[in-house]
C-alpha cells in the first residue's frame, strides 16, 4: 500500500516520529529517527558541524530494505535515500496546533528532564524567547512553515521524485484515519 521505504517529514512538533514509530510497528520495519542521528551532546548538530557524517549516518541508517524515517532534514533526506524512497508523508498541520504542542511537549520534557538524543535535556524558557530568532522553536515553526511548504510542493511537481507516492495530511483527523487504513491494509495482507 505505501511501500517499504517511508519517510515521515513536517515541521516541529507535527508528530513526525510519533507516526513514524505507529508505522514502523505497524509495517514491520525499521524505524529511523533523524534527529538521533543529528544530535550530539550539548546541542551540537552534525548538520551544521560535520554534514558529511551525517551523510554517511543517513545513509547507514536507510542501508536496509524496509524503513520508515522520521524528521525533516530534507537536503540531506533528497541526497541520501530519496531516490530509493516508495513513500513520503508530509505532516503539513496549522501553525495553532504546532505552537500549543510544542509548548506543551516542551513543558513536559523539561519538567520530567527526559534525555533526547543523548545527553540533551529540553529547555523550555529559550523555546518561548521568540525573539531570539532560531534558538526558539516557536520562532522556528512560524518562520519555517511556509519555506517547508513550498519547499514540498516543489519537491512533489519536480520530475526527479515522480516515483515516490507523496501523501499530504492536514490534520490530526487525516492522521488517524490514514494510520487506521494502513493497519486495515496490512491485516488484510
Amino acid at each position: 500500500m505505501i511501500g517499504d521505504r517511508i519517510h515521515v517529514l513536517g515541521n516541529s512538533a507535527s508528530g513526525k516520529s510519533a507516526l513514524g514509530k505507529r508505522l514502523a510497528l505497524i509495517l514491520d520495519a525499521d524505524f529511523v529517527e533523524l534527529d538521533a542521528l543529528n544530535w550530539l551532546p550539548d546541542w551540537v548538530g552534525l548538520n551544521a558541524t560535520d554534514p558529511d557524517e551525517l551523510t554517511r549516518r543517513f545513509e547507514t541508517a536507510t542501508d536496509s530494505d524496509k524503513w520508515v524515517v522520521a524528521g525533516s532534514y530534507t537536503k540531506f533526506a533528497k541526497r541520501t535515500f530519496w531516490s530509493r524512497l516508495d513513500t513520503v508523508i508530509w505532516l503539513d498541520l496549522p501553525v495553532p496546533i504546532l505552537l500549543w504542542r510544542v509548548v506543551r511537549r516542551s513543558w513536559r520534557r523539561w519538567r520530567s528532564r527526559e534525555l533526547l538524543w543523548g545527553t540533551n535535556v529540553e529547555r523550555f524558557w529559550p523555546q518561548l524567547a521568540f525573539w531570539r530568532g532560531d534558538d526558539s522553536l516557536i520562532y522556528w515553526i512560524i518562520s519555517a512553515q511556509r519555506g517547508k511548504r513550498e519547499s514540498m510542493l516543489m519537491a512533489m511537481a519536480d520530475p526527479r521524485w515522480r516515483k515516490i507516492r507523496f501523501i499530504r495530511l492536514t490534520s490530526t483527523r487525516e492522521i488517524e484515519t490514514f494510520v487506521t487504513t494502513v493497519e486495515k491494509a496490512m491485516s488484510d495482507v
